[in-house]
């Protein structure tokens, strides 16, 4: 693998050809474990060309991306300025794109990201700085994206160029359709990028719907180019990049023209690339009982056959005929796998007392265990194993449910100025009361990007903390059982949230050593647009870190669920908890208390549907797997992953 060290900013890195581990791939590209990684390795090539520029005395021209994915490449850039001196006297920046309209002072304006993350911390010139401008006349704009190519071509030309990729496959913001001679023009915004920035502008309804943007041309003519993508929802749209044809209609493809491009992806973004999604089609393989797993239930899916069902030539014919080698006959491949699969299958998510536990996901002893569960926001418990939840109460543990986060920023501002109006009518005119009035007149007058005041941003939080009060009274779970952390990271009252603290460690591993479980749940759902539940899961696991000397959490296993955003694949499930349609009732019922979170989810990603219906969905789409890979037909299923700290 190449390092940035080994990376010369001279000379040019051609596609990986055909080698049989990457034989699908039209583009090289490098796979780290996480964003921070990856992002490190980025930023050190950047340096490493700034000051082999400098060496030159030559002008450094980058391009540069806005958007979650070069964060953290910003992040360390500033740091390698400010603690081993690295300069940006010598560097020429042009953006790709801004919104239009947009004014600089906007905060959701690139202008203000830029100088937010970047800019205002590094000691670059400010006249090298480029920046398309949201605020250009309409009929003056035509010229002024002529200017910008004129300005980059008289700069040198770009020599790095930083991108980010979009569901629809754009890069910059060159939807579909654009053309690969497209230059920098304006651009209509697919309907699904506009989905997914509402989360930063609060609602669709005010994303705009121009943009404007470098063309496809204007990148490829870069000497060298960086495509980064984080997390699994781009796992789709790199696959299609990487091994797609060229077409218009996912542009990032026409990256595999230039000779000099590489992506950087998580394990997440790279998940469905052929050579990590199916190795078997790629070479041999080292048959894991985890990757056996996984190519058995592909392969009942890809032959619509359930396990007991599959034959020797089905296996021979896709890919697998070393598997059957090694496993000496389908019969007893089958077998094995089927029993896999139905040891993951119980009623007792908190182990079932006085019964043979060896075949059973979860211990029987204790017979009532003391069980966190630690749910990001105030109301992933619910939607992500209220089934569960409900079935551990029932069978008499000591259930804790911790929230981490207030939530507060997801309450809109109507709904809030609803509480307020209420309260402020019942209180009255007595003095003791808050001022209601002040928060309704500071709703009432909000401006655009306005950070709510501390009394709203309490009042919202106070909304969800109710709301989830009252869902888990609903399931059974007693009052004094019900804790919020409020971890200092969330509250900024931004969507930008800060890093996580030693605080928001602390507070975790005081409710956990207060409590000393046997069952901690926590949400593995990484796929959670802004951040939020790695950050909680990440405070958990340093929590655990600095608990485990400790004799009680010898006792103690780590359950990982899913959420609002995607389930286990069936080979990664390591307990399946059915679901009657009663507790699939009941679930949907202690959802609907969060009421503030219905009919208009401020924050829900790329997927339209209520929370409740996704999840009812997700369950009894898990549910309908194992039926289909012949177990037991169940109305739907709770899923859930062991994760050994």
């Amino acid at each position: 693998m190449k390092t940035a060290l080994e990376i010369r900013p001279d000379i040019s890195y051609k596609s990986p050809g055909k080698f049989e581990e990457t034989r699908f791939e039209k583009i090289h590209n490098e796979i780290f474990k996480n964003s921070m990684e990856g992002s490190l390795i980025v930023a050190k090539e950047i340096a490493q060309l700034i000051k082999f520029k400098q060496e030159k005395n030559e002008p450094c021209v980058l391009g540069l991306a806005t958007g979650s994915s070069p964060i953290k490449v910003y992040e360390e850039l500033v740091r390698m300025h400010k603690e081993e001196g690295l300069s940006f006297k010598n560097v020429i920046t042009f953006n790709l794109d801004e919104y239009y309209p947009m004014t600089k002072e906007n905060n959701q304006s690139y202008f203000h990201f830029m100088h937010q993350h970047l800019f205002n911390h590094i000691d670059i010139k400010p006249e090298n700085i480029h920046i398309p401008d949201g605020s250009v006349a309409f009929e003056d704009l035509n010229q002024y994206c002529i200017d910008y190519e004129i300005n980059i071509k008289n700069a040198g030309g770009l020599d790095f160029q930083l991108l980010g990729i979009g569901r629809t496959g754009h890069v910059g913001f060159n939807e579909p359709g654009s053309h690969i001679n497209s230059g920098t023009r304006i651009i209509t915004l697919d309907h699904i990028t506009r989905v997914d920035a509402s989360s930063d502008f609060n609602g669709i309804d005010n994303v705009p719907k121009r943009a404007i943007t470098m063309g496809v041309s204007t990148i490829l003519r870069s000497k060298r180019i960086v495509l980064m993508a984080w997390g699994q929802n781009k796992a789709d749209v790199i696959k299609r990049t990487i091994q797609g044809d060229i077409t218009s209609e996912v542009p990032a493809t026409f990256l595999q023209n230039h000779a000099n491009a590489t992506f950087v992806l998580d394990q997440a973004a790279a998940s469905e690339l052929t050579r990590f999604k199916t190795p078997w089609l790629v070479g041999e393989c080292i048959w894991t009982q985890e990757l056996k797993s996984k190519a058995i239930v592909w392969l009942c899916q890809q032959t619509n056959q359930s396990i007991l069902k599959l034959t020797d030539r089905d296996y021979n014919n896709n890919g697998m005929s070393d598997l059957l080698a090694a496993g000496g006959s389908a019969y007893d491949l089958n077998i094995n796998m089927f029993n896999v699969l139905q040891h993951t299958i119980t009623g007792w998510p908190g182990g079932k007392p006085n019964t043979d536990d060896s075949n059973r996901p979860e211990r029987a002893n204790p017979a009532q265990k003391r069980v966190i569960l630690f749910s990001p926001h105030p109301d992933d418990d619910v939607i992500s194993m209220g089934g569960t939840f409900s079935k551990l109460i029932k069978q008499g543990h000591e259930v804790h449910v911790v929230y981490q986060t207030s939530g507060n920023i997801a309450v809109t501002d109507d709904e809030a100025l609803k509480f307020a109006e209420v309260c402020n009518d019942f209180v009255g005119d007595d003095e003791r009361k808050v001022d209601f009035q002040a928060i309704i007149n500071f709703l009432k007058n909000k401006s655009e990007n306005q950070i709510d005041s501390l009394e709203v941003l309490k009042l919202k939080g106070l909304i969800r903390r109710r709301e989830s009060h009252a869902a888990v009274r609903y399931i059974g779970l007693k009052d004094e059982n019900t804790h919020f952390l409020d971890m200092p990271f969330y509250e900024t009252g931004q969507i930008k949230k800060n890093p996580m603290g030693t605080e928001d460690i602390n507070l975790v591993a005081t409710i956990i050593a207060k409590i000393k479980p046997h069952q901690i749940f926590a949400a593995g759902d990484l796929a959670d647009p802004h951040g939020t539940h790695e950050v909680c899961l990440n405070a958990i696991y340093a929590a655990l870190k600095k608990l485990k000397p400790e004799s009680y959490m010898k006792d103690c296993w780590l359950w990982l669920y899913r959420g609002a955003w995607h389930e286990w694949d069936v080979h990664e499930i390591d307990m399946a908890v059915p679901l009657s349609p009663d507790e699939v009732t009941l679930k949907r019922a202690a959802i609907l208390y969060h009421q503030s979170q219905k009919d208009r989810v401020m924050f829900q990603g790329n997927d339209s549907r209520e929370f409740w219906v996704r999840a009812e969905d997700r369950n009894k789409h898990t549910a309908k797997l194992y039926d289909d890979l012949g177990l037991a037909e169940y109305e739907a299923i709770e899923a859930f992953k062991r994760f050994e700290y």
